[in-house]
């Protein structure tokens, strides 16, 4: 899968897992899951993952910029998620733990692919 295309791939997921996430969080899918803040924040990071992945097609040119950018904020939010976890300030349930988890593993991926390829892009020469 070219480089574009994987990085539009991976953004689109993880805006869907967040946004599924916000709405296990609102209750709407699963009863005892329900909370505010989480909710709140899954709903702010997959709407950047979202403007990250519509800026993809708007400003082709900084795809992988915007890519990395928007997972890194991700990636962020994540980590705050897990720390109020452990400090016991936001859920804790093993599906929450499971998810923060992976989903730190497939924005590290997601940046990984980005960064690579954002580099690979600038190295290439281009006619004048």
């Amino acid at each position: 899968m070219p480089p574009k295309q994987l990085v539009r791939a991976l953004l689109g997921v993880e805006a869907a897992s967040f946004f599924l996430a916000a709405a296990v969080h609102a209750g709407a899918l699963v009863d005892g899951y329900a909370h505010y803040e989480a909710r709140i924040a899954e709903t702010v990071i997959g709407a950047v993952l979202l403007v990250g992945l519509v800026t993809t097609w708007v400003r082709q040119r900084s795809t992988f910029t915007a890519a990395t950018a928007v997972q890194a904020f991700a990636l962020l939010g994540t980590l705050v998620g897990l720390w109020t976890m452990f400090v016991g300030v936001g859920p804790r349930t093993v599906p929450d733990v499971v998810y923060h988890v992976v989903i730190v593993l497939v924005l590290l991926a997601g940046i990984g692919v980005a960064w690579r390829a954002r580099g690979a892009e600038s190295t290439q020469a281009t006619p004048r």
